[in-house]
């Protein structure tokens, strides 16, 4: 009998980009009673573009540069004298990371949030803004052949797996592999970018896996491609301009945005 690992894949996870795809990875999260200056500085050193402000175990809020400008500086009042829940913009609008990007346009429409949470199992993993939906350009098809590595994993340290990346965007690939790569396995992918000379190492993290078409009852002898889907970690500036331009140059002309 199959594992939940053995299930076949669902079509979304090959053709339609998740939310996790185009997030931007990691939530900083503060209580209420911080100061205005305090967050003021937490946003600028982590560069992020919003707080998510925990007011009580029930009572969430959003903070964000903008929050700052109208409700503290334009009101004339003093940053340090001001609690980050007196500003905070609320409601807070939560997506799982593995919801299709129409599910938070849609989100998005409906309630006017330009900031969506995202959460995995109910804990928040990162921020998918109005912006990363307009400038991120979606997955694109190809074939690109990748090595790739398990690490941080005793029972599989040092492993590699020759594999097909079928679709590649800044944030994550899917990949073909003939090795079963469960859910959750740290990976480090190597490969080479058409048309650019330098090969990449990008660390990531299997976001799902599974295989197509897998029957009950199919011989073990049978080969499976296992369809590894791969959210990168720890990307550099530079691996993310080149691979944001390739998808760029790639996509199909129809899906160019001026």
């Amino acid at each position: 009998m199959p594992t939940d690992d053995d299930k076949p894949l669902k079509t979304i996870h090959l053709i339609s980009t998740m939310v996790a795809h185009m997030m931007r990875p990691g939530v900083v999260q503060v209580p209420g009673d911080v100061s205005v200056s305090e967050a003021a500085l937490l946003l600028e050193r982590e560069q992020v573009p919003c707080l998510l402000v925990k007011d009580t175990d029930t009572r969430f809020g959003l903070m964000t540069p903008t929050d700052i400008v109208r409700k503290v500086v334009a009101q004339g009042l003093e940053p340090h004298d001001i609690e980050v829940r007196t500003i905070m913009t609320r409601p807070v609008h939560f997506i799982e990371y593995d919801e299709a990007l129409a599910e938070a346009s849609t989100i998005m429409m409906a309630t006017g949030a330009s900031l969506l949470i995202v959460t995995k199992q109910n804990q928040p993993v990162g921020v998918l803004s109005a912006q990363d939906l307009m400038l991120t350009p979606p997955r694109c098809d190809t074939k690109i052949p990748v090595v790739v590595s398990v690490v941080g994993l005793a029972s599989a340290q040092g492993l590699n797996y020759n594999a097909m990346i079928t679709q590649l965007s800044h944030v994550g690939a899917l990949v073909e592999s003939t090795a079963k790569i469960l859910t959750g396995t740290k990976v480090v992918l190597a490969f080479s970018i058409p048309g650019q000379n330098t090969p990449l190492t990008i660390h990531g993290t299997v976001l799902t896996s599974g295989v197509s078409g897998a029957e009950s009852g199919e011989p073990s002898s049978v080969v499976r491609t296992w369809h590894v889907d791969i959210q990168f970690t720890d990307l550099s500036p530079t691996d993310l301009t080149r691979i944001r331009a390739w998808a760029l140059q790639t996509m199909p002309p129809s899906h160019n945005r001026s």
